[in-house]
């Protein structure tokens, strides 16, 4: 059951809203930004996917060369070994390559409604060889003075989470790969547990396995160990082809509350929710059933990428959860919830 409320005002904001950040390429879409609050504003870190103009003779795709310039492919869309048959990702001559180069723009709000870009806070870009594809769906975590920038690092060598740490927004310490490939989702939590720093993250598994979230721990934040699955797919239900987290966990009187997303075979992205063990982060307590959230309206259901909702950040006030959501791979879109409502839908 869909418990969202939905901002009227939403998509707030779409790809004909920017600038491209270089010529020679144009906005394709919008997705997942990290939520964050300073300077007594609301933040966006939108995840930013830029293409070139396509044709109907050649497919054409961005890499970033190590000295942060821009390479511009084209392949004839009748060779035939091109392999075009999702949107996202593409195959040539066995390699993959991403249809997009997606960079993280920072958009601030007084009301967290209206948003714009501040130049004074400069994009982020893939920077040397473990980006060379860009970078995406940062998740923003604070802790003391410390904000933690946790991101999809991609390149040919596959799909990693990458680190920076600020203070300011402005000046940023690179901490590398945290987390080597295959691995995504990455979220911290909002503090300490016994001393230790906690981070989901999401493992990627083709063959044995599964697409499962994961629990790790670390002693300073950067250097992680112990390793723990904690969530994983259900077979037949709308969570039963992949699950990830969202952003930082929300402690509550029952738990740590767990916002995540989960999709089925053919895609479909919802959001659901998970309860864990204020102790024992990697304890389930309780699970959702059905969806809180999916896509319904016109927004979720058509764009670059159809029928998806899919969350990286939130901001809690009393008992008023505000997700802001990448809806379709195309648009920025809020919604409100009641976290009451929420735990009582854990069972």
């Amino acid at each position: 059951m869909d418990i969202a409320r939905r901002f009227p005002e939403n998509p707030l904001l779409k790809p004909a809203d920017l600038q491209p950040s270089k010529e020679g390429v144009k906005v394709a879409c919008l997705l997942n930004p990290g939520v964050f609050t300073y300077d007594r504003k609301i933040w966006l870190l939108v995840r930013v996917a830029e293409r070139p103009e396509q044709s109907d003779v050649h497919l054409s795709f961005p890499i970033l060369n190590a000295d942060g310039s821009m390479t511009i492919r084209q392949i004839k869309l009748d060779d035939p070994d091109l392999i075009a048959t999702d949107a996202r990702v593409i195959n040539y001559q066995g390699a993959d390559f991403l249809t997009t180069l997606s960079h993280l723009r920072f958009f601030y709000s007084e009301d967290g409604i209206h948003f714009r870009e501040d130049p004074a806070y400069p994009p982020i870009y893939g920077r040397g060889s473990l980006e060379s594809f860009g970078v995406e769906d940062c998740r923003v975590s604070k802790l003391g003075d410390a904000y933690y920038l946790t991101y999809t690092a991609v390149s040919e060598n596959g799909v990693g989470v990458g680190m920076k740490t600020t203070q300011n927004f402005q000046e940023f310490q690179s901490h590398g790969m945290i987390i080597p490939p295959h691995n995504k989702d990455c979220a911290l939590f909002e503090e300490l547990i016994h001393g230790m720093y906690y981070a989901f993250h999401r493992p990627s598994s083709v063959s044995l396995g599964g697409n499962y979230i994961w629990l790790a721990s670390s002693p300073d934040g950067i250097h992680w160990g112990d390793h723990r699955c904690i969530l994983k797919t259900r077979p037949g239900k709308w969570d039963s082809a992949r699950v990830g987290a969202g952003a930082a966990p929300i402690r509550t009187e029952k738990g740590w509350l767990m916002i995540y997303h989960g999709a089925n075979t053919a895609h479909r992205y919802c959001l659901g929710a998970a309860l864990l063990d204020i102790h024992q982060p990697s304890k389930v307590l309780a699970r959702t059933e059905e969806p809180i959230m999916e896509p319904q309206e016109a927004y979720e259901l058509t764009g670059f990428f159809g029928h998806v909702v899919f969350t990286n950040g939130h901001i809690v006030n009393g008992d008023e959860l505000t997700i802001y959501y990448g809806a379709a791979d195309e648009y920025v879109c809020g919604a409100r919830f009641s976290l009451k409502e929420i735990l009582d839908r854990l069972q």
